[in-house]
């Protein structure tokens, strides 16, 4: 039940019919007895910046998710950033202070790593395949170097965008093995599709699946559909395959306690 008290939160992202993130925070707060309410807001990139200083001046409002493709411009109109997203230049979590002013940090990492562990796929010591250089992916990237990982190749389309996330691991991790590359996943243990392919179905695969190998972990961070194409034919070649999901249900906790 919404009442005058009710507490808001939102997410925004363009598009926005594929998002999970209502169903499963709204979930949460049910579970915690809390009355509060999240709602999707499509939020074109043109109207972004109106979007978040109305979001200042709404006196209820706790705070929002960020999603494709604002966390990166999101963390620019913020007064504050947390570690994560200091290092990683996005945000995915966003609190709104009793001022006005905007604190955000970013968890898609530390939710996507901890999904990767409790399904038995722990990326320390692994040879990672990156696909992706938004700001999902340059959080993830971080926290796999963080959680141990032998080698991480970032591979995108625009190859100056790898070459930047491979900067900023390299000024958080000298010693890490981080380099930017192609999408080959031949030497690699898990490759994580950190893009937006997928989502439509007509998009294009994000590597050739016919490189990769039946022992290789093939891990996605799209949740709608579950079983995006890159996952289908991982799945036809024998490849344990790690759903966007996960990344999700690890991470409510953090963004719920952030912004409450």
């Amino acid at each position: 039940m919404i009442t005058g008290n009710t507490r808001l939160f939102a997410i925004i992202a363009d598009p926005i019919a594929q998002v999970r993130t209502p169903q499963v925070l709204n979930a949460y707060f049910q579970s915690q007895d809390l009355d509060a309410v999240l709602v999707p807001v499509h939020v074109p990139a043109e109207g972004l910046a109106e979007v978040i200083a109305g979001f200042r001046r709404m006196k209820n409002l706790g705070g929002f998710i960020v999603t494709v493709p604002h966390k990166i411009q999101v963390a620019a109109l913020c007064d504050e950033l947390g570690p994560a997203a200091r290092a990683t230049g996005s945000v995915n979590t966003v609190r709104r202070e009793a001022d006005g002013r905007l604190a955000g940090d970013m968890f898609d990492g530390a939710g996507f790593v901890q999904g990767l562990r409790t399904q038995g796929h722990d990326p320390a010591g692994k040879r990672l395949l990156l696909l992706g250089a938004g700001g999902a992916a340059g959080a993830i990237a971080f926290s796999l170097v963080e959680a141990g990982a032998a080698r991480l190749v970032i591979a995108n389309r625009t190859l100056a965008k790898a070459q930047a996330i491979v900067q900023r691991l390299r000024q958080a991790f000298p010693h890490a093995d981080v380099r930017a590359g192609t999408a080959d996943p031949r030497e690699c243990d898990m490759v994580v599709n950190a893009t937006t392919l997928g989502m439509r179905a007509e998009d294009p695969l994000p590597l050739d699946a016919e490189l990769l190998r039946p022992e290789t972990v093939v891990a996605e961070i799209i949740m709608k559909p579950e079983l995006t194409p890159l996952l289908a034919e991982a799945h036809k070649r024998g490849c344990p395959i790690h759903y966007g999901r996960h990344m999700l249900d690890e991470q409510v906790r953090l963004m719920a306690r952030f912004m409450l």
